[in-house]
């Protein structure tokens, strides 16, 4: 059965923490939240992240509330937590370890525990909604035997390891990280497993695509648009009989147009050396 979630009332459900707000993803959340009558807590891990907030209009500036949070300083993320029913958390790397790597997935997993374990101290946090990724389920050794993958799948950490599929070896152990302290806490929380997030930011170097060519021959190489998933998150917190996990996608690249359309946006002078799978 699903857990019954009941948010004490209603000005404290409408206020909500969105960690980190500074992404991509944080920064869409907060600016939608406050649109839809929200009072916003975003929490930033760098100081220099709080000019992203100051094209916030006046009459939303009164709802909009910026927090200096690092994942790593357990006080910072309970003063960012304070007064609120709901965290939407997404993990944006320190900007000193940027890049994703075999010692990343120690890093996210330390920031998931502390923000968990902080929202189970407070008094006021009914909801999280943590952002994941479709990489926590794919990958595996066997995933050719089936077709078919759902929330009850997770990637092999083994497999992650051993192709060194750093993101998704992240992102799972992230996952079940937050999962476990949730379940032994009490929280109540739902995973958004998204897709890869499409727009003008997206690079070659973006850590999703490792195993790109394999997606796409296992039929699962998905995608995500901004606004998909920014409602997504909002329609997760909002709906008291969401739980579980949630597999977030608006397309799926299994076409060679696709595909190929997507390697030029990524590296304009080089699709044409693409593998032939690509093609």
């Amino acid at each position: 059965m699903a857990p019954v979630a009941s948010f004490p009332d209603y000005d404290t459900f409408k206020t909500v923490c969105v960690m980190d707000a500074s992404g991509r993803l944080g920064s869409s959340l907060v600016d939608r939240l406050l649109q839809g009558g929200y009072t916003v807590h975003a929490a930033v891990q760098n100081h220099g992240d709080l000019q992203a907030f100051k094209g916030i209009s006046s009459d939303n500036d009164k709802n909009l509330k910026v927090f200096h949070a690092d994942p790593f300083d357990y006080q910072s993320i309970m003063d960012a937590l304070k007064g609120c029913s709901g965290l939407f958390y997404t993990f944006e790397p320190p900007q000193d370890q940027s890049t994703f790597d075999e010692f990343m997935a120690e890093v996210e997993v330390r920031a998931a525990h502390n923000v968990l374990e902080a929202c189970a101290q407070t008094d006021t946090i009914d909801k999280v909604v943590f952002t994941s990724s479709v990489t926590a389920v794919i990958w595996r050794e066997d995933r050719k035997s089936s077709s078919d993958f759902d929330e009850r799948n997770w990637s092999d950490v083994n497999f992650c390891r051993k192709f060194k599929l750093w993101h998704a070896l992240s992102k799972t152990m992230a996952e079940k990280t937050a999962w476990a302290l949730a379940m032994d806490r009490g929280l109540n929380m739902v995973s958004i497993n998204a897709g890869l997030l499409m727009g003008p930011e997206l690079s070659i170097t973006n850590p999703y695509l490792k195993g790109a060519a394999e997606m796409y021959e296992d039929g699962v190489f998905v995608t995500v648009d901004l606004r998909f998933l920014v409602d997504a998150h909002i329609c997760a917190y909002e709906d008291i009989s969401t739980y579980g996990r949630y597999l977030c996608f608006n397309h799926v690249i299994n076409r060679p147009e696709d595909a190929l359309k997507l390697a030029q946006m990524l590296t304009p002078s080089t699709a044409s050396a693409l593998p032939p799978i690509w093609h």
